[in-house]
């Protein structure tokens, strides 16, 4: 359900940081239907509350020697606080993991781990993820390739931004002589 604090001017303005992070206030202020005062101090509390986070470059992992994607499901030997707690510390300080989400089911988190190599996923599991306490197994799977990838969010579509009606034409007196 979408956030009911935020109006169809704060959605055009989220779509619009979404397509382009760089965008200049007065370019964000064009496609919410402001000027550019407004528009800026309305970013600026949407950075305050928190709906928008931070601003990043999107890199190509190919590019930056990073080619490999490996998921992996880990199930603990207990789900307790604690144990959760400790995973998720640890998961946070290793670079190497993307991702990781708390799962309902068979696995307890899932992760995506990029790396350069097949040698460097085997050091990250053999270094790191087993030698966790905790983990009572992991099952890893090797993305062959990549269909979709979005750091994007499907905010519901907003209101197309207000344009200004054209002004019917005017009409005078008419009559002979008269145009």
């Amino acid at each position: 359900m979408p956030n009911p604090s935020l109006d169809d001017i704060d959605r055009r303005i989220l779509a619009a940081l979404q397509e382009d992070g760089r965008a200049t206030v007065l370019q964000l202020a064009e496609r919410a239907g402001l000027s550019a005062s407004p528009c800026a101090r309305r970013v600026r509390l949407l950075e305050a509350a928190g709906v928008i986070r931070g601003y990043v470059a999107v890199l190509d992992q190919v590019a930056v020697g990073l080619p490999v994607s490996v998921f992996a499901s880990i199930r603990l030997e207990r789900q307790r606080e604690e144990e959760l707690d400790r995973f998720a510390e640890a998961v946070s300080q290793w670079p190497e993991v993307v991702d990781c989400y708390l799962m309902t089911g068979q696995r307890d988190y899932l992760m995506r781990i990029v790396v350069p190599d097949l040698e460097s996923c085997e050091r990250f599991l053999k270094t790191k993820l087993t030698r966790l306490d905790g983990v009572a197994s992991i099952e890893s799977s090797f993305a062959l390739g990549q269909l979709k990838r979005s750091n994007a969010l499907p905010i519901p579509n907003p209101d197309p931004a207000p344009r200004a009606r054209a002004m019917p034409p005017r009409r005078g007196p008419s009559g002979p002589g008269l145009r």
